[in-house]
């Protein structure tokens, strides 16, 4: 257990323990992005329940750069005050906190990228270091440059989504070219005492994505520029059921450690490694055998945000966290991020006829829509409904579409899709 609890240190920064809450979406800011109550009592929860480092959601740099509604922003110094309540409260828990930083807008266009210009990559560049130094000015103890999970950062990466041909383009080192510049501008604005770290996707997981060994030597590149440390991921957030949703048993956990290790024989900075992990026993096994230096977890902390202190007192019980994903669902209703669990074992839908319909790129091999015609419980009542569902490698998403069987409510999306799609070809010839 002491290999866990343990303090260290991450460039200046010490740490209690090797635990870290890694970045989510919370969707309690205002709608400029303003800190609230809600965030800074959830933040204080965390730090009251022995969070090691404590990573805020992606709070965007750039006002164009905002991803989701009531997302956190660092792109004004008028944000700045309410930041500082943040990392106070924080702080006078005796936790350390760290600001991640982001650009979002526009998801998975490949168009964005192209039609960048090299001035609208500077605008960039610059609004990262400025929001670095303002998160340094609110009493942050870190910031993370948040490059994974195909947001702006992570396509200029994916060769699937950068197609250019100048500097920012072709290999790897002019896909990173980007990043790298973003580290220098962030690394000129805070000083090299401050700590910054980085989310980086190990794979993408896709057609044409980034690869291991293209992340690996983004890796090196960035240890060589002045990383402090890397927060190691994977895959892109339009992939559905990628990664399994349960963790039924200790080998579910983790699916990014190979990934992990190969990034240990490159590198030597901390390695800080995300991805499923729900047991105390599969946490000391990779610190342990130097798999990685950190542990990051997300989801069990919104379940569960004294978990760390539970398991240092002893309690070694698995997190209570079953990944049903309800928690963002009430983040995406306004209602903030918070644990409305289902029952593990609950059944809610039951297929009468099903066919699987192979899905194309950039859905990896072995993704198949399902299409169901089945009941499904509603306000306590079972109504006949048409059901489409993702599979991954034989598992079934629990996040589906259901339209009543007799309705014309999917008559409805499929034009309201056809119409969509038209007004994207609209636009689309009008760049």
């Amino acid at each position: 257990m002491s290999t866990l609890f343990e303090s260290s240190a991450i460039n200046s920064m010490i740490l209690a323990n090797r635990f870290v809450r890694s970045a989510t979406w919370a969707g309690m800011a205002t709608d400029e992005g303003a800190c609230t109550p809600q965030l800074i009592e959830l933040m204080a929860g965390l730090a009251d329940g022995g969070v090691g480092l404590i990573i805020t959601g992606h709070a965007y740099v750039h006002r164009h750069g905002q991803h989701q509604p009531w997302q956190l922003g660092i792109y004004s110094d008028d944000l700045i005050p309410g930041l500082r309540e943040m990392t106070q409260a924080v702080h006078d828990r005796d936790g350390k906190i760290a600001l991640q930083l982001g650009y979002g807008g526009a998801y998975l266009s490949k168009s964005r990228v192209r039609l960048m210009t090299v001035q609208d990559i500077r605008e960039v560049v610059m609004a990262f270091g400025q929001a670095a130094a303002r998160a340094k000015k609110a009493g942050f103890d870190a910031v993370e440059i948040f490059a994974a999970h195909g947001f702006l950062l992570s396509q200029f990466l994916c060769p699937r989504y950068n197609d250019r041909t100048d500097e920012y383009g072709g290999n790897i080192r002019n896909r990173a070219r980007v990043l790298m510049e973003v580290l220098a501008s962030v690394r000129n604005a805070v000083g090299q005492d401050y700590p910054v770290l980085v989310k980086l996707n190990c794979q993408d997981f896709v057609e044409n994505g980034l690869t291991l060994e293209d992340s690996i030597q983004v890796g090196i590149m960035l240890e060589a520029g002045g990383i402090d440390a890397i927060e190691l991921s994977g895959g892109l957030l339009n992939i559905a059921n990628l990664l399994q949703n349960k963790h039924d048993s200790e080998a579910d956990e983790a699916p990014f450690q190979d990934a992990a290790r190969a990034f240990k024989e490159k590198i030597m900075i901390p390695l800080i490694l995300v991805g499923g992990i729900r047991s105390f026993s599969v946490a000391k096994r990779l610190v342990q055998a130097g798999t990685a230096d950190y542990i990051s977890m997300c989801r069990p902390f919104i379940r569960e945000p004294d978990l760390i202190n539970r398991w240092q007192a002893g309690d070694l019980r698995k997190a209570t966290c079953i990944s049903c994903n309800n928690c963002v669902q009430q983040a995406q209703k306004g209602q903030g991020i918070s644990c409305v669990p289902l029952e593990e074992d609950a059944q809610t839908f039951f297929a009468q006829l099903s066919e699987k319909i192979p899905a194309s790129p950039p859905h990896p091999p072995g993704t198949a829509y399902k299409v169901s015609i089945g009941l499904e419980e509603l306000n306590a009542n079972y109504i006949p409904v048409v059901k489409v569902q993702m599979v991954y490698n034989d598992k079934v998403s629990d996040g589906s579409l259901s339209y009543p069987l007799g309705t014309d409510d999917h008559m409805r999306v499929n034009q309201a899709i056809i119409n969509l799609l038209e007004q994207h070809s609209d636009d689309r010839k009008e760049e």
